[in-house]
């Protein structure tokens, strides 16, 4: 049985997490198929909603899924799931070519917290919540956990959530910056859905200020202004901008079709 549902709304592919009974634990195999979603997604839509089914966003790596791989010395090697599938789906989403909203239903713990903080706008019910469990286990987070949070909430903050693993209310995570809109629990998807949509919609520059945006997080100075010069060449050429510019003296709303 699949444990990604993919449907195409128009220009949305809206991918859902589906293994409710483990509140969508995100063990290998769903997280190989919501690789194979997200690289359909790029391929058929103009936006992507990211959600979980059921009472949960994610519940993190799936534990039981089976033995781990064991490295020379025939001790296990937790790393190599994530050089293998976790990274890679992380990495994709960082680097799509559209934009991605998540809506965050419930719990995000572990790696699911990681694929929750991967979107663009990150849109949480007033009961949800992210977790940084690993310390309770013995393991380090993971996911681009490491990464993002520092970026996102500052390093103190951070290290709370880390070395304490705590759960962040949906509440506190508006309040530290760590998402972009906390709603009643029943508006979560129409929320992000009409925020995806707002984007889909617009010019392929879109994808463009995603690009620069996550690309800031690691350039210089210098490096981010010539990567701004560079793909202000690149979307003076858009379809969308000639467009954008005969709408605004023709004093009418813009009609982007994300080329």
């Amino acid at each position: 049985m699949a444990k990604v549902k993919y449907e195409l709304e128009g220009p949305l592919a809206l991918v859902t997490l589906s293994d409710p009974t483990t509140l969508n634990a995100a063990g290998v195999d769903m997280t190989e198929e919501l690789i194979a979603a997200l690289e359909r997604a790029t391929r058929e839509a103009r936006g992507i909603v990211l959600t979980g089914e059921g009472r949960g966003f994610s519940s993190g790596a799936n534990l039981s899924s089976g033995s781990p791989t064991m490295d020379a010395d025939g001790k296990p090697d937790l790393g190599a799931a994530l050089e293998k599938t976790y990274n890679p789906a992380v990495t994709l989403m960082r680097n799509l070519p559209i934009p991605l909203v998540t809506a965050v239903n419930g719990v995000a713990a572990g790696v699911g917290c990681s694929f929750a903080l991967m979107g663009d706008l990150i849109v949480a019910g007033e009961s949800a919540y992210f977790l940084q469990a690993f310390r309770r286990i013995g393991l380090v987070p993971d996911g681009s956990a490491t990464y993002q949070l520092p970026r996102m909430i500052g390093r103190a903050r951070a290290m709370e959530l880390m070395l304490l693993g705590e759960k962040l209310p949906a509440a506190k995570a508006l309040e530290w910056g760590l998402i972009n809109r906390c709603v009643p629990d029943d508006q979560v998807l129409a929320t992000a859905r009409t925020l995806a949509l707002e984007l889909a919609n617009g010019p392929a520059s879109i994808g463009m200020i995603r690009k620069l945006a996550w690309q800031s997080l690691d350039a210089s100075w210098d490096e981010q202004l010539r990567a701004e010069r560079n793909m202000q060449r690149q979307a003076g050429q858009t379809d969308d901008f000639r467009e954008g510019v005969q709408a605004f003296f023709q004093k009418r709303p813009a009609k982007f079709k994300g080329a």
